[in-house]
């Protein structure tokens, strides 16, 4: 069974309570639900670790590393934009690396428009909701069969 392992960034203990028009009502409860319930049609275990700690993401995804796991899928938030402390611990690994978002960053504010990651990770999925999440998944675990 492959490993995925989800990053959830800053703020998103905070979903179904936050901001609802750009990322509706679900919690981060039921997106991990529902990763993990796909993650078991797919073949994938899927772990889910959420921090508002800059330094604890960096340490989980250290800890990935070591944990050889087969994929990583992050939703970084407000990090994506700017943390290069999460961007350099993600060039560590070697597994593929799918960035997320719920909302399209790149139809908001303009501060939201550049990802720090985007030249380090397998692809970009954003704009879709809690769609994103689960095309993530999709891909990752796809990325991971064709090696």
């Amino acid at each position: 069974m492959k490993k995925v392992l989800m990053l959830h960034g800053i703020n998103h203990n905070m979903f179904g309570k936050r901001d609802p028009v750009q990322y509706g009502t679900i919690t981060l409860a039921e997106i991990d639900a529902r990763l993990q319930a796909l993650g078991v049609e797919l073949g994938a275990r899927v772990e889910s670790f959420q921090t508002n700690s800059e330094a604890q993401m960096c340490e989980r995804i250290h800890r990935a590393f070591e944990e050889r796991q087969d994929a990583v899928l992050i939703n970084a938030g407000a990090w994506t934009h700017y943390s290069y402390g999460i961007r350099d611990a993600l060039a560590i690994l070697v597994c593929p690396v799918v960035e997320l978002h719920m909302s399209n960053i790149h139809a908001r504010e303009p501060f939201r428009h550049q990802s720090v990651f985007a030249e380090i990770v397998k692809g970009q999925i954003s704009g879709f909701g809690i769609q994103s999440y689960l095309l993530a998944l999709r891909a990752a675990v796809a990325e991971v069969d064709t090696k």
